[in-house]
């Protein structure tokens, strides 16, 4: 965990609400780090917890990934088990011995289903941990567990943190049936963050009474646009899981089908915390000095402009710019050009600081430097691209590459 807070970082963790039917848990299990510090989080949930998750498309995910992504066809959770500091991936039958013996503690002590466990790790690769380094601490854990509402939420994310430099929570509401429903959660990322479904965890929790079904369809939609369209680094964990759990508890009619009218808010409400979650990550990327947004208009189609998008925000050549305060446009012009999508140079735009810089194929004339390099030097950077040959969108989010991210990572293990 990095000790320096990033510049891009919120002023303080913010003050969550209570979701009912949520109990949370942070414990020292000592699995990596030689400070005192939690780095495992317990979540209990009651009884009728609907579940959704997304999860890595990575070969090589994590024994984790793999464990979750049998359990959600059952739709049903009551815990969640995370831990930082070893990812428990390529970690061969030793890794699928550590998450063996982590649900049979999970199910004794609460008293449920193992398909209604869900276990997430982070950290290091290729390491195997001691079979029940987590499971021998599950009692304990259960002993300290408290509702989630004040303090308990920034515990249980800073419990999940790696090179984090500080914890990410979010919250929002929405009205269904004339009552408020709460929709809150916390993430964890820093580094190896390209997410394809980054090292990225994310959980969020609703008192919302939602099927799994649709709730399942919200996530993956969302995900797309929030989670999906961040990048660090353009490196993808073995272990991204985001999940999310209904408990219920909410005085509503349940919401069985995507077609229902009442979907609306409460997937905006979902949409807002994964995307608030999902921009905190970048701003917290290793090194960063700045937070950009990179918007696409104009491509063939929003999977067009998507790529485009990320083209850009993963070009080492684009972010090493950004981060040396150099207004070097020519560097965006080559990462759409080679970003195999249609373009045109004489129907390309790009603006930065929302000063146009070329059109019709060159720079526009009388160009003044002037005022983008002066956005260059904020710590908050927007790019935007139109392509005019189609009507695909799409927005993502990046942040600069500094020395930082190599002082990190070239000592991570250390």
């Amino acid at each position: 965990m990095a000790s320096k807070i990033s510049p891009l970082a919120p002023a303080a963790f913010p003050q969550l609400p209570p979701v009912a039917g949520v109990r949370l848990a942070a414990h020292r299990s000592g699995i990596r780090y030689k400070t005192e510090r939690d780095e495992t989080m317990l979540a209990v949930l009651e009884p009728g917890t609907t579940v959704a998750g997304v999860l890595t498309t990575s070969k090589t995910a994590s024994a984790p990934v793999h464990w979750c992504r049998h359990a959600l066809k059952t739709g049903s959770a009551r815990a969640l088990v995370v831990n930082a500091g070893n990812s428990n991936a390529f970690t061969g039958a030793a890794g699928e011995a550590f998450v063996q013996s982590t649900l049979d503690a999970t199910v004794q002590a609460i008293g449920c289903a193992p398909e209604e466990v869900y276990l997430a790790s982070t950290g290091v690769i290729g390491q195997p941990m001691a079979q029940d380094l987590i499971a021998r601490h599950v009692p304990a854990m259960v002993d300290k567990l408290v509702p989630a509402e004040g303090a308990a939420w920034e515990k249980a994310a800073r419990a999940i943190m790696t090179t984090d430099t500080f914890p990410k929570g979010a919250a929002a509401f929405a009205e269904i049936d004339g009552v408020t429903v709460t929709v809150a959660g916390f993430a964890k990322g820093s580094g190896m963050i390209a997410p394809d479904m980054a090292t990225m965890l994310g959980f969020v929790f609703t008192d919302a009474a939602i099927s799994s079904p649709v709730l399942q369809q919200l996530l993956s939609g969302i995900t797309v646009r929030t989670f999906n369209s961040i990048t660090v680094d353009g490196d993808t964990s073995t272990s991204d899981t985001v999940i999310a759990c209904a408990t219920g508890k909410a005085a509503h009619s349940a919401i069985t089908s995507i077609d229902d009218p009442r979907v609306a808010a409460f997937a905006a409400a979902l949409e807002e915390v994964c995307l608030d979650l999902a921009q905190q990550i970048i701003r917290d990327g290793e090194g960063a000095t700045k937070f950009v947004t990179i918007r696409v208009a104009g491509a063939e189609d929003d999977a067009a402009a998507k790529r485009i998008g990320m083209t850009v925000a993963n070009s080492p050549l684009v972010k090493t710019a950004i981060a040396g305060e150099d207004a070097n446009w020519g560097r965006i012009v080559a990462a759409v050009g080679r970003s195999g999508e249609a373009a045109d140079r004489d129907k390309l735009v790009i603006s930065v600081g929302g000063v146009q810089i070329c059109a019709n194929g060159m720079e526009v004339p009388g160009y003044d430097e002037t005022p983008v390099a002066a956005h260059m030097k904020g710590l908050e950077i927007d790019i935007d691209i139109d392509l005019n040959i189609g009507p695909g969108r799409a927005t993502v989010w990046t942040c600069d590459l500094t020395h930082g991210y190599i002082d990190i990572n070239g000592s991570y293990r250390s």
